[in-house]
């Protein structure tokens, strides 16, 4: 069990939780989360937002019961972290750029942390912006858009890669804009997950190849391997 630090409401039905120890983990990857002790059966995969010397934190948007649970929670009150899991986004070389929307902009501050060279950096938002203050130091060139469409001025052929999370329609727009280029396009998957170690199917990807699961082949898919046509019907 972990110490939680804060769990500060940051904007409408937004939080930021902080979490203290001393973590390691690479870009991309999540922890599985629980506050409880029976009910609700399954743990809940959280990206990592940030990792500091002595804490790491979470941003999560409420959107079920184990997350509304989570935004009653205080500081010194106890949380279950196992992780982390999942094989984040790859090592790259060359110009990149981050592109999220909505709670999609969470894995991107401690991705970019770990960037080598500063990446641009695009985050979309309906209604209001968070915490964009925070990427600043991290990004060569910042862009957020709210309440309209931040891939009108995204040039992916600017790009040697492209990391994006976020809503499977926009994760689809950015892969399909891409099309014909050279730009390899890394897409980070947010599902519902059981165990979180691959052991279960409950978060499959459909693949061009096979079926592929969220917790253990993924978060991170290159996007010319997803069957973005099935994944939106589902």
């Amino acid at each position: 069990m972990h110490t939680i630090v804060s769990n500060e409401r940051i904007s409408e039905g937004i939080y930021l939780m902080t979490v203290e120890g001393q973590f390691q983990a690479r870009m991309g990857q999540f922890f599985m989360l629980r506050a409880w002790d029976r009910e609700p059966i399954l743990s809940r995969p959280i990206s990592i937002f940030n990792v500091e010397e002595n804490a790491i934190q979470f941003l999560y948007k409420v959107a079920g019961e184990g997350t509304r649970m989570f935004a009653r929670l205080r500081a010194q009150d106890q949380i279950q972290l196992e992780g982390p899991f999942g094989n984040g986004f790859p090592e790259v070389t060359g110009k990149t750029a981050l592109v999220g929307g909505g709670i999609g902009v969470a894995p991107l501050l401690y991705t970019a942390k770990q960037l080598k060279d500063k990446p641009d950096i695009y985050l979309g938002f309906r209604g209001q912006s968070y915490l964009t203050e925070m990427y600043e130091p991290y990004a060569n060139e910042l862009n957020v858009t709210v309440n309209g469409n931040l891939l009108e001025d995204l040039d992916l052929a600017k790009y040697d890669q492209v990391f994006v999370c976020g809503p499977l329609g926009m994760m689809k727009a950015v892969a399909l804009k891409g099309e014909g280029l050279d730009t390899d396009i890394y897409v980070s998957f947010e599902k519902r997950m059981a165990c979180g170690i691959g052991a279960c199917y409950v978060c499959s990807v459909m693949n061009k190849e096979k079926n592929k699961k969220v917790c253990s082949d993924g978060p991170v898919f290159h996007a010319q391997e997803v069957e973005w046509h099935a994944e939106l019907s589902l």
